[in-house]
């Protein structure tokens, strides 16, 4: 049984979602205060896997499978050094929940459903 298997087992029936991960990167030694080129060989990455994306001013979020994501987090951290940082800082945030379906766009909405009602 494979790990992702394992992972469904522990699910509520029915309710299936997806976690939601914040990745952020920070290359270091790149004789430059900016990390844009970084940020968008990053972007190139996650687009060609096809997780659904989300950039932000300060962090991306990815919503999709765990390993894909694993995997996706992995390949941008390694690309850094190959354009050059001599040191890489990457931080990853998951949010995975089996008891009820998770999305980016669910946890937006749940926040501005507050606000409109005045919760």
């Amino acid at each position: 049984m494979s790990g992702s298997d394992t992972d469904r087992d522990c699910c509520v029936k029915g309710v299936s979602g997806m976690p939601v991960c914040e990745i952020s990167v920070i290359p270091v030694g790149t004789g430059s205060s900016s990390i844009s080129d970084y940020v968008v060989e990053a972007q190139r990455i996650i687009r060609k896997s096809g997780l659904k994306s989300q950039l932000g001013p300060m962090c991306t979020s990815i919503e999709g499978d765990l390993d894909e994501i694993l995997e996706v987090a992995k390949e941008i951290h390694r690309a850094c050094f190959r354009k050059g940082a001599t040191r890489v800082l990457t931080s990853l945030k998951i949010d995975d929940r089996k008891d009820r379906p998770l999305s980016m766009d669910g946890k937006v909405r749940s926040v501005e459903t507050k606000l409109k009602s005045g919760g």
